[in-house]
């Protein structure tokens, strides 16, 4: 089964351009370095919710959107493998000043597989 990292991000709507052009940036490293699929999507049907939800869980503000992502590998060990190589690539880091969303307010995880469509 494959292995999933996951995370979510508040982006203020008008740094979304940007972000875009970092995600596409992302995806190409990601894929290169092995990835076997790389989502970046944003808030279009997401409810408000009375206990919790994707806005609260990144504290997003009012002139923010939410981002949800995900990359897809062949394995934990895989992930590890790739994850080692594109934190070494140069094309990746920026300086924080220049991020288009608070880091601080993104959380990310990684899943194992239970069930999966092939």
């Amino acid at each position: 089964m494959t292995y999933t990292d996951g995370f979510v991000i508040a982006v203020p709507k008008d740094k979304l351009d940007a972000y875009k052009k970092m995600a596409r940036k992302g995806c190409k490293i990601w894929m290169e370095h092995g990835a076997l699929h790389y989502a970046e999507c944003v808030a279009d049907d997401v409810p408000h919710g009375k206990s919790t939800d994707f806005y609260r869980a990144v504290k997003c503000k009012e002139d923010e959107t939410v981002i949800f992502a995900y990359i897809v590998y062949k394995s934990r060990a895989s992930r590890d493998a790739v994850l080692k190589k594109v934190m070494a690539d140069p094309r990746l880091h920026m300086d924080p000043k220049d991020m288009p969303f608070d880091g601080k307010r993104m959380f990310w995880g990684g899943f194992k597989t239970v069930v999966e469509s092939k």
